[in-house]
């Protein structure tokens, strides 16, 4: 009897410190905060803090290490970045990840990331409204130097065009960061 009294009272503190754990972490979440790749993305920290914790930017985190650009992505900002998940690196050509991770490709692979990213803070709404003052397309300075075109694909869904023509989704809008914000989409965009 006694055995089965301890197993419960170990079972209910085991209970309370989970909950005590939950809400701690949901004391952290504000109304802003959105979930991307199992984790919170929490707007009191930087770009690199949160992306560092999502499990489906493992391979764009990799890639900014290589590339030298966590420094400059924790800085002030504001940068838009649009954040390919892993998929879209899975689905570039074989071995297009593995060469650009090798350090002498480090320019090459650079130059590919920052045409991910525009300087300033491109919410949804402001790249729609961009979008509507354009009649239906948004040409965006990348810090590249390269463009991206943003177009309406339906009511609510922004696709993104590189320079090759590909097309991008944005699957998830409006990740605020303390240096900007992040929209994740689901190919990798690749400059001329």
């Amino acid at each position: 009897m006694k055995k089965q009294l301890f197993s419960l009272a170990f079972v209910a503190l085991l209970g309370t410190a989970s909950a005590t754990s939950a809400l701690a972490q949901q004391a952290q979440l504000s109304p802003t905060s959105v979930m991307v790749g199992g984790q919170a993305m929490l707007p009191s920290k930087n770009i690199v803090a949160n992306a560092v914790n999502s499990a489906d930017h493992t391979t764009l985190v990799a890639a900014v290490k290589a590339a030298g650009l966590v420094e400059t992505l924790q800085g002030k900002g504001p940068f838009t970045v649009f954040a390919p998940v892993n998929d879209a690196f899975e689905n570039l050509p074989a071995g297009t990840v593995e060469t650009l991770l090798k350090p002498e490709n480090k320019a090459t692979l650079t130059k590919v990331l920052t045409y991910h990213v525009v300087a300033g803070n491109m919410t949804a709404d402001k790249i729609m409204a961009a979008i509507k003052a354009g009649k239906g397309k948004a040409s965006l300075k990348t810090v590249s130097g390269g463009t991206l075109m943003a177009m309406m694909n339906g009511p609510k869904n922004v696709v993104l065009v590189d320079e090759a023509g590909n097309v991008a989704s944005i699957s998830t809008y409006d990740v605020l960061q303390s240096n900007g914000v992040i929209h994740v989409i689901d190919k990798v965009l690749m400059p001329k």
